[in-house]
């Protein structure tokens, strides 16, 4: 009987130490499904937030990239030719002859060379020099208005010239800058024209006039001079003249 209890006791030892707890190193690593999708989705949302920095960054470099540009200044000017041009247009107008572009001037000429010689007491010798000084002012301002006629002529090349690079510049602008400063030396060539073109005006209105003025003070002058003759020979008296000996 004792016996019989021995083995048994030595076979439920055995049995525990067969199905006992193995050690440490030799258990079995577990996979966690959720545990791994989770770390996915943190990496895909860590991905996608340096994805949008990258972009932001790119906006933020093109958009200064587009604000140098606006403020880029136009490499093309042509203020210096423009004020040339009108400059010399002025000072042809300056240099009109005789009766020139001045309101007292013009006055006291009108007063004076052109006025009615039928209200005047002059002598018949000044109103001859009167008749030929109306006749020079008449002539030189024909002068004056081709003068500046041929300079806006010959500031048309350089107009030309100054628009085809202005209209190459606004369309090669890179910027709104560059894009404003071509529209605005655009806007100065078209004035600096209008500029010639008054000038052209005033010169050929100037010597019209003052060719209307001589042809009335002409014949004013004519029929005081007629008026006069015919008073004067109311009182003629014929004397005998020897022309031969």
């Amino acid at each position: 009987m004792n016996r019989l209890r021995r083995i048994v006791a030595a076979g439920v030892v055995a049995i525990v130490i067969g199905v006992g707890p193995k050690p440490a190193t030799a258990q079995l690593a577990v996979f966690d499904p959720n545990n791994y999708a989770q770390n996915v989705l943190t990496a895909a949302r860590s991905l996608q937030q340096i994805n949008n920095q990258i972009v932001s960054l790119q906006n933020q470099a093109q958009m200064l990239i587009n604000q140098a540009r606006n403020l880029a200044t136009l490499p093309f000017s042509s203020l210096l030719q423009l004020e040339q041009s009108i400059l010399r247009t002025q000072q042809l107008l300056s240099q009109a002859q005789r009766i020139a572009y001045d309101i007292q001037q013009i006055d006291r000429a009108f007063s004076t060379t052109y006025a009615s010689a039928s209200s005047s007491s002059l002598s018949n010798q000044a109103l001859f020099a009167n008749a030929q000084t109306r006749w020079q002012n008449a002539l030189v301002s024909m002068q004056d208005a081709m003068r500046t006629q041929a300079t806006v002529v010959a500031n048309l090349n350089t107009n030309h010239t100054q628009m085809s690079a202005l209209v190459t510049a606004s369309q090669g602008a890179s910027g709104a800058l560059q894009a404003s400063q071509a529209g605005n030396q655009l806007l100065a060539l078209a004035s600096q024209q209008l500029a010639d073109l008054t000038a052209v005006v005033a010169a050929q209105g100037r010597a019209q006039n003052l060719e209307s003025a001589q042809h009335s003070a002409a014949q004013d002058q004519g029929r005081e001079q007629l008026r006069r003759f015919l008073t004067q020979g109311a009182g003629y008296q014929p004397t005998t003249v020897q022309m031969f000996h």
